[in-house]
């Protein structure tokens, strides 16, 4: 399955690049207006990166997943895209006393998986207009075929013109205001519960968070760089000690996270759509190796992903630098039907519990004989 070879090199794209969004003309379906976006870059590809983080040649499995996306781009642009489409409704009623407002909740379905040689056509429609609490639908599709750009990548807006083929991916996103709070309670942080762990050495010296985090994966391909992974550079702390014997739902995976490039403090719905985009990283795969899964993967695959920001918008955002350290902490409470769950809290450098992560979706081993039930 390997050999040593050069690996591809590749520069790590920032949010603003991976994300970039080019509007399409307005269209109008049951007297509503639709407003429309398609995506511009290719999105990141785990299996891809297999090669690049290991510097080793890579031969996937049999049902190779090379050109599969990764299922947070979609599903953290479409928030970008209903961002978007927000401001301009906003913009095209006027009026200097308009409510600034933050994403509030994503609740995404995927129906189809991604592909990484075409675009993402983006249709967002108004649920409701509540100037508080504004909902927008969001329904994703992509050409039947690959882009109009033999290098599939930097998708020319005529890739809109394509056969579509069908939704691939759905979301409603919701928006609130800042608003002052009357009482503020969270558990004790991640920081101090997790004190002697995390303070054992320097944020930067964890290693690399893996490419696909399969424990036979890993060991065949062990990480000897950071990747190509866009958005956030990220860290895994080795809580191996900690989880020993406990019970799935008692255990613990820690992710650190900064940003690879500034983002714009004016915009929080960039930052809240980083934090959800680092958040979907290896999930699933990381229940599958908790199980007992990880030398006999079969397969993982979002179903649904919900991400519910806990503070005022602008308490979401990421600064810059060195020692910036975010954490994600997941957690595994069930598993079960040929499905597993994992939820993360997304928590701030100073120990706040900033947004939640709850995602549903297929884990399994491989089958054995007679052992299938159904069609998955």
């Amino acid at each position: 399955m390997s050999s040593e070879a050069a690996a591809p090199t590749c520069r790590r794209l920032t949010f603003q690049e991976i994300m970039s969004l080019a509007p399409l003309p307005d269209k109008i379906e049951n007297d509503k207006t639709v407003k429309q976006f398609i995506s511009q870059r290719a999105a990141w590809c785990p299996e891809a990166d297999v090669q690049i983080a290991s510097e080793q040649a890579y031969v996937g499995p049999v049902r190779s997943n090379k050109n599969v996306a990764y299922g947070a781009h979609v599903y953290s642009q479409a928030g970008l895209a209903a961002s978007r489409a927000l401001a301009e409704i906003q913009n095209s009623q006027g009026g200097a006393s308009r409510k600034k407002l933050g994403i509030h909740t994503i609740h995404g379905y995927f129906s189809e998986a991604g592909l990484i040689d075409r675009p993402f056509i983006y249709n967002v429609t108004t649920i409701a207009a509540n100037p508080s609490f504004p909902s927008l639908l969001v329904t994703v599709r992509q050409p039947v075929s690959s882009s109009t750009n033999p290098a599939g990548d930097h998708f020319p807006s005529a890739d809109a013109d394509l056969p579509l083929g069908p939704v691939c991916f759905s979301a409603m996103v919701s928006f609130r205001p800042s608003v002052a709070s009357q009482h503020v309670d969270q558990e004790l942080s991640v920081q101090k519960r997790f004190a002697e762990i995390l303070n054992s050495r320097p944020a930067s010296s964890w290693g690399p968070a893996p490419h696909i985090d399969i424990a036979e994966t890993i060991d065949l391909f062990p990480m000897r760089n950071p990747g190509s992974f866009p958005v956030v550079d990220m860290k895994k702390v080795d809580l191996t000690a900690f989880n020993k014997d406990k019970p799935l739902h008692e255990r613990r995976e820690l992710l650190l996270y900064r940003l690879l490039a500034p983002l714009p403090a004016d915009h929080p719905d960039s930052h809240i759509l980083t934090h959800a985009y680092e958040a979907d990283r290896n999930g699933l795969l990381m229940v599958a190796n908790h199980v007992g899964f990880g030398y006999e993967f079969g397969r993982a695959a979002s179903l649904s992903y919900s991400f519910v920001v806990h503070v005022n918008p602008e308490d979401a955002v990421m600064a810059y630098g060195e020692n910036e350290w975010w954490i994600q902490e997941a957690c595994f409470p069930r598993i079960e039907a040929g499905r597993a769950i994992i939820m993360s809290k997304i928590w701030s450098p100073k120990g706040v519990h900033v947004a939640t992560e709850y995602q549903d979706g297929i884990c399994q081993r491989q089958f054995r004989p007679g052992e299938r039930k159904g069609k998955l």
